[in-house]
């Protein structure tokens, strides 16, 4: 009959064990490989949008079109390289660039001392195919202030010690990065006949589904009515990420003009995406 073997019940601490220099390697090399995928998407899909709709024409009253996905390209693929390189808690969607924000700097709600100081983007922009002598591009020497982008990045700044803490679960995207003008007068999206409204929706919806798969937010939160209704529209039901709306920061706005950073944290509170 064979002898069994007998087993000490003496146990010994183990020392934890290293991982091996290409296990550690290969850790790194995945998250970055992860971070420089979700930059080049965003990158791809901005291009991608940006050629779709340079080929589009817009009759009057529209006498001036503004495409900073072009003129401001090295700008804008700066930040989307930055501060687009991972997912997302929360993605804030704005309709369109202001003729002192994005229209200057190629920034979201790109108001010059925000881009500038806080979130540290600056660069050469160049000019539109075809300039608006009422809206000349000046890019970051531009002295005129954009007051949406004033208010939306002093809320972010104002709670987050850094640029980086708060991209860390957000990012600030617009929906259609296209300014449209009657000579010195900002047309909005949403003031363009059906006819020329359909395509340029096409075209957006499609951009917005690309960087939302992308990023993979639970919370989109349009910044203003038509923002978040053309968020819902984009999505469906079927994506699972919720949508929600805050008020849009517009001087044009009266009840923005009387609150609009307390206004807009209560309204995050009571989504419950930011604390109370």
């Amino acid at each position: 009959m064979k002898r069994g073997r007998f087993f000490s019940t003496r146990f010994e601490a183990v020392a934890p064990k290293r991982p091996k220099p290409l296990e550690s390697f290969s850790s790194i090399f995945r998250v970055l490989s992860v971070t420089a995928m979700t930059a080049e998407a965003l990158i791809a899909a901005a291009r991608s949008l940006s050629a779709t709709l340079g080929e589009m024409r817009f009759a009057p009253p529209v006498t001036h079109v503004y495409n900073p996905l072009d003129y401001a390209w090295a700008v804008h693929e700066r930040y989307l390289r930055r501060y687009g390189n991972s997912a997302k808690r929360v993605v804030f969607l704005g309709m369109n660039p202001g003729p002192f924000g994005m229209a200057q700097t190629g920034v979201p709600f790109g108001e010059v001392a925000a881009a500038r100081d806080w979130l540290r983007l600056e660069g050469a922009v160049g000019q539109p195919p075809r300039p608006n002598p009422k809206r000349p591009v000046e890019g970051f020497a531009c002295a005129r202030s954009e007051v949406s982008g004033r208010r939306l990045w002093g809320l972010f700044q104002a709670r987050f010690e850094s640029a980086e803490a708060f991209f860390a679960a957000h990012f600030v995207a617009n929906y259609c990065p296209l300014a449209f003008f009657d000579e010195g007068r900002n047309l909005t999206p949403d003031k363009l006949p059906a006819a020329e409204q359909a395509p340029l929706l096409a075209a957006c919806d499609a951009h917005l589904r690309t960087l939302v798969a992308a990023l993979a937010p639970e919370w989109l939160i349009g910044v203003g009515g038509w923002a978040e209704a053309r968020a819902r529209a984009a999505l469906g039901a079927s994506t699972g990420i919720r949508v929600g709306r805050i008020l849009h920061p517009s001087p044009a706005s009266p009840a923005a003009n009387r609150g609009w950073a307390e206004a807009a944290s209560r309204q995050l509170a009571e989504l419950g995406i930011w604390a109370a």
